[in-house]
């Protein structure tokens, strides 16, 4: 069997039926499923499944404080301008082109450090970056860890149902899985360690990077405008956090075919080019599908990519090292007459 098949864990209700084709579970077990890899006191193991919805809920008294004391048609908008932008385009920089596809190279371990923590921290990069190289390996197939033909539930609890490496990896497939990780600056744990704690990231490495950039960041908006600009923007991070999900669902399609012609040139999966998120956080999606590696995704001409902006501002300033950049590559095999 393929690496790539079993690196994740397998949910309880498996990838595939008694056919071979997708299993598409039911709200139960989907949801039973979520409670059981949540559960720390069932298995310590199951500590960076969780973690992620600690984070949640430890940003929901910011969000209650933001909606009853500091409500205000300004601060909602920076709430949006944060959440759908910056935080959006953040997480294709950091998190889609560096972490999974190294689409670019940082210069120095500080301009990693820098762009790692440029926002409120919400989730580990290992729960995104090796799910996100099986979802490449097996788009809309069984094993995507977000696959979007098995409804939009299962796309929103992929986090905790899907996106977590398999905890039972012998010593040679686990360094292969943490080499996934080794350019993101993460701390990686032995063998011995993910044998007890049954993650790439160590514990304490993870936990205090989201306690410091927490703290970092808190303090920043609250010397800028107070508890009501701190609450806001935490607010912000809490609902890009959720939200993101819903992209893996849309992003292809609702799991649907719907590809337009001259727009989505990748009909290898269902990744469609979406203008929302392609303007506001760079995330052309059937570009990317059909380009993985490269730093930049907006092709042609009214295809904004606010993180290839970013990207190539810190090549200029010497930050970044070096970057692949398909652009040419695009045109000349899709749009020959241009």
């Amino acid at each position: 069997m393929p690496f790539i098949d079993y690196v994740l864990q397998q949910p309880a209700y498996g990838w595939t039926d008694e056919k071979g084709e997708l299993r598409i579970p039911t709200k139960s077990q989907l949801f039973k499923e979520a409670f059981s890899r949540i559960n720390i006191f069932k298995t310590r193991k199951n500590w960076m499944s969780a973690i992620s919805w600690i984070m949640v809920l430890c940003m929901l008294p910011f969000f209650y404080r933001f909606l009853t004391q500091y409500l205000s048609w300004k601060l909602t908008a920076l709430v949006v301008l944060y959440s759908m932008v910056i935080m959006g385009t953040h997480g294709t920089i950091w998190f889609h082109r560096f972490c999974t596809h190294r689409a670019y190279t940082f210069s120095h371990p500080v301009w990693r450090f820098l762009t790692q923590n440029l926002v409120i921290k919400t989730f580990p990069e290992e729960i995104y970056v090796v799910s996100h190289h099986v979802h490449h390996s097996k788009s809309d197939l069984p094993g995507d860890p977000y696959n979007a033909r098995a409804g939009f539930l299962y796309c929103m609890l992929s986090d905790v149902n899907h996106q977590s490496i398999s905890k039972n990896l012998n010593q040679t497939d686990y360094k292969k899985a943490a080499h996934f990780m080794t350019h993101t600056g993460v701390q990686i744990s032995s063998y011995s360690d993910y044998r007890r704690w049954g993650s790439i990231a160590t514990p304490l490495y993870t936990i205090a990077l989201w306690l410091l950039n927490w703290v970092f960041w808190y303090l920043v908006f609250y010397l800028l405008g107070g508890q009501a600009l701190a609450c806001a923007m935490f607010s912000a991070a809490m609902l890009w956090f959720i939200l993101v999900r819903a992209f893996n669902y849309t992003g292809h399609g609702k799991g649907r075919e719907k590809h337009v012609d001259g727009v989505d040139f990748d009909r290898s999966n269902l990744s469609i080019n979406e203008s929302r998120p392609g303007l506001l956080a760079g995330e052309w999606h059937n570009n990317h599908h059909l380009y993985p590696a490269s730093a930049r995704a907006g092709f042609l001409p009214y295809q904004l990519d606010l993180a290839w902006i970013y990207i190539f501002l810190l090549y200029k300033l010497g930050a970044i090292s070096s970057y692949h950049d398909s652009k040419k590559e695009f045109l000349r095999k899709y749009t020959p007459h241009k």
